[in-house]
């Protein structure tokens, strides 16, 4: 997955010089006026007219996008891809384990200026990637192997309110978090599969 995914450029449905912009369902457009800068609104799907020249337009997804943390994701080629290698982390009974999952998000449509002005096209290598990585990381190791997997659902709502809490400040929400898979990670590199897809998701008793 790439990040065009995400923030779309207009590279190829918007000249600069255009009189319009058209924005397709999902998406929301915004504008930088290069007297004022990013314009502090949002124009929804549809035509609008634009000063030619003038003002560039930016199309952003405001969709849900998948976050995707597996083995073998490589970001050595494009840091802005919309994944991660898998987390390694420490349980709180010293077990060593890699954490594989999904982070649903989307761009909060109505601070879609403020993030192009203050982050540009840089949000999963500033935002998702690192905090992702921190607050999966620090809250697994504050769970022991079976806390973990007797009560997966409730790690899943734990890590999204997490997120959401540091998400929300950069213009983003974060929409879920599915741990797809936890191995446990032996001396010698073997792994034995602790969670995984295929398992239903235990539901914590009152």
């Amino acid at each position: 997955m790439e990040f065009d995914r995400l923030v779309v450029s207009f590279l190829v449905d918007e000249v600069v010089g255009g009189f319009f912009i058209s924005v397709p369902p999902g998406h929301v457009a915004c504008i930088y006026d290069r007297g004022r800068g990013v314009l502090p609104r949002i124009w929804g799907p549809g035509l609008h007219f634009k000063i030619p020249f003038w003002q560039v337009a930016k199309l952003f997804n405001a969709q849900i996008v998948e976050y995707s943390i597996s083995e073998g994701f490589d970001i050595s080629k494009n840091k802005e891809a919309l994944g991660d290698e898998k987390i390694i982390v420490m349980t709180k009974d010293g077990q060593d384990i890699s954490v594989e999952g999904s982070v649903l998000f989307r761009i909060d449509k109505h601070n879609a200026p403020e993030l192009w002005e203050n982050l540009g096209e840089n949000v999963v290598s500033k935002v998702v990637r690192p905090f992702s990585r921190s607050k999966i990381a620090g809250i697994i190791s504050d769970l022991t192997l079976d806390q973990i997997k007797q009560h997966r659902g409730q790690v899943e709502n734990i890590v999204k309110e997490e997120l959401n809490k540091y998400f929300q400040d950069r213009g983003l929400d974060c929409e879920g978090f599915l741990l797809s898979s936890v191995k446990l990670v032996h001396a010698r590199g073997e792994k034995k599969i602790v969670i995984d897809d295929s398992e239903t998701i235990p539901v914590l008793k009152n």
